[in-house]
């Protein structure tokens, strides 16, 4: 089952509706599935492992979410609800520095260390094509791909980029660097630093750097 036939967990309000105490239940139960997905894998866990942190039978999860498809979708779609959040809440437009933002999202990202953890384990396990967050992951790079060169092809308009980069490479170059640097900050978050790293990157390529 893909992560696409749960419609009903696929949309922000599934975080904000309801009653407070409701609302408070269901984010209990993606953080926590966030920390074993990020631990052990989708594959490798289960409703009841997942249950057992929270405090809640197998079928008090299923009344929440439907299926083990439906609370990974949830878990997904509340990683990117939280960045978005974060963006909004510290006044990150940039649209006039699109580079900013994504160094702002390098920074944003080693205070959050379980989502970070979590969306490296599943992106790994879902280019399997029969993973149920497969599809999740193949429109998410698909969106961040168009939305990154866009903002990479207005740099190059306005001669902010350097004679002979091609927008679209660089979009690549920078999302497989970001995504790297994830996996290397999590081995050692000491000695990677995100934010400085996509910084210098990206300045590499700027007629004038950030």
């Amino acid at each position: 089952m893909k992560t696409e036939t749960n419609p009903e967990f696929v949309t922000h309000d599934f975080f904000t509706s309801g009653y407070a105490k409701g609302k408070s239940r269901k984010l209990e139960i993606i953080e926590k599935a966030t920390a074993v997905f990020g631990e052990v894998g989708y594959h490798g866990s289960s409703l009841r492992d997942i249950g057992a942190r929270v405090g809640i039978s197998h079928a008090g999860l299923l009344h929440h979410f439907g299926s083990k498809e439906g609370l990974l979708t949830a878990v997904l779609v509340y990683r990117d609800w939280l960045s978005s959040e974060a963006a909004k809440a510290s006044g990150e437009h940039h649209a006039t520095d699109p580079f900013l933002g994504l160094v702002a999202t390098a920074e944003r990202n080693m205070e959050q260390g379980a989502l970070v953890e979590l969306f490296a384990v599943l992106a790994a396990e879902a280019s399997n094509h029969d993973h149920p967050a497969h599809d999740f992951f193949v429109a998410r790079y698909a969106t961040l791909r168009r939305d990154v060169t866009a903002a990479c092809q207005a740099l190059h308009e306005q001669t902010r980029l350097r004679p002979g980069v091609d927008p679209e490479w660089l979009a690549t170059a920078i999302i497989a660097l970001m995504d790297g640097l994830q996996v290397q900050w999590l081995l050692d978050p000491e000695s990677v630093d995100m934010g400085a790293a996509t910084r210098t990157f990206v300045n590499a390529f700027l007629a004038d750097p950030l």
